[in-house]
């Protein structure tokens, strides 16, 4: 939390703290990089893929130049593409579904889980249709997908799964990492990320050998080797530098999801009555890339914390089935009542490993004197259920 005035200021992430703990080591892997001159699929690429794989305890990761990409190509190394259909969940933000789209395979979406806000697998059998390809269950803001029924329907239907991990590297499922329940997995490193670049990139786990050298060859215009180009392939290559960032912050990633855990333990024991904070299945260790709570006054709470200094974000006020882009999945409003009550109530508060106690106090103190100005100081339940 930082003072320019007499008011605190606690931004939503902050990324010139995370930057400030690590700037001797980033900025001699930025001068390695330069002075090396590997500007693309450097050595740091291949060693960044071989460390993130080892991370996340899976056989095989290609990097890629944004998650978005790592979604798609997942699904055309499994064949997925025009005339396919592909299950995921309403509730996530809308590059899960385009990137389904780009392949020319159809989104199928179903509702959300009312306490997770993750998809609600007991809807999956009765969206399964004979065009049915794959699954894509996403580990929304960092708490992984109830994984067990999904890969039942899964085996049961011979589908594929793939899991969008964007927001949940280091998470865990019944003490399993998150992107080694599927056929392949996809993540992400925007910079908000928990473990973010300096711009844009993702990657590619699977335990499967060919399907990551077809992610592999898709992401550098089809090669085997430079000039030898065996199918159409894209140039989505993730960049060396960014991987020789990623190198470093990987080393201090399970410290900071600690960090993000200690911060949400400590904001469900200071929040309220009255807003209701994220709820956590038994067996399942969130990362917390964000902390989502839900009030009803959401829009007026928000602009509120804005005054007292706080920084906060909505994810999403949107639900894919009513964005303009969506249209022609042919869905209206009404479809999804979870998702779309969940898109009017939910808030994520400041949420990054450099948070203080203080901030999270003063953040539980601004939300708690909006309630008593508002005349509520309870109504909702304390966890969702």
């Amino acid at each position: 939390m930082s003072t320019t005035t007499n008011q605190p200021r606690v931004p939503f992430v902050d990324l010139a703290a995370q930057y400030a703990s690590l700037a001797a080591e980033v900025n001699a892997a930025t001068e390695r990089v330069l002075r090396g001159t590997e500007y693309i699929l450097g050595s740091d690429v291949a060693a960044f893929e071989q460390e993130f794989a080892a991370y996340c305890e899976v056989d095989h990761a290609v990097g890629v130049d944004s998650g978005t990409s790592a979604l798609e190509l997942a699904l055309r190394a499994f064949g997925i593409g025009p005339g396919d259909e592909v299950i995921t969940v309403a509730n996530t933000f809308v590059a899960t579904a385009f990137a389904i789209s780009y392949t020319g395979a159809t989104p199928v979406l179903v509702d959300a889980d009312p306490i997770t806000h993750n998809i609600d697998p007991s809807q999956l059998a009765q969206a399964i249709t004979p065009r049915t390809r794959a699954i894509m269950p996403v580990h929304l803001y960092g708490q992984p997908a109830d994984m067990d029924p999904i890969l039942e329907i899964a085996r049961r239907h011979d589908l594929i799964v793939i899991e969008d991990a964007c927001q949940a590297h280091g998470a865990r499922y019944k003490g399993q990492r998150v992107g080694t329940f599927g056929h392949a997995a996809a993540f992400s490193f925007y910079p908000a990320k928990n473990l973010g670049a300096y711009g844009d990139g993702g990657m590619v786990v699977t335990n499967n050998a060919e399907v990551a050298e077809t992610v592999r060859r898709l992401s550098n215009y089809g090669q085997r080797e430079k000039y030898h180009h065996d199918h159409l392939g894209y140039n989505r290559r993730l960049d060396t530098l960014q991987a020789a960032l990623l190198r470093v912050k990987l080393q201090h990633l399970d410290e900071w999801n600690a960090a993000r855990r200690r911060h949400a333990a400590r904001y469900a024991e200071v929040l309220p009555e009255g807003v209701v904070i994220p709820a956590v299945p038994e067996d399942i260790e969130p990362v917390w890339h964000l902390y989502v709570i839900r009030v009803p006054e959401r829009d007026a709470l928000r602009a509120f914390l804005a005054q007292r200094g706080i920084a906060t974000g909505i994810h999403y006020p949107v639900p894919i089935h009513l964005q303009p882009a969506c249209q022609d999945l042919g869905y209206q409003r009404g479809h999804f009542p979870v998702t779309e009550e969940a898109a009017g109530q939910i808030l994520s508060l400041p949420m990054y490993a450099e948070l203080t106690n203080e901030a999270i106090d003063y953040v539980a103190t601004s939300i708690r004197e909006f309630l008593a100005q508002s005349g509520r100081s309870a109504g909702l339940a304390r966890v969702a259920d």
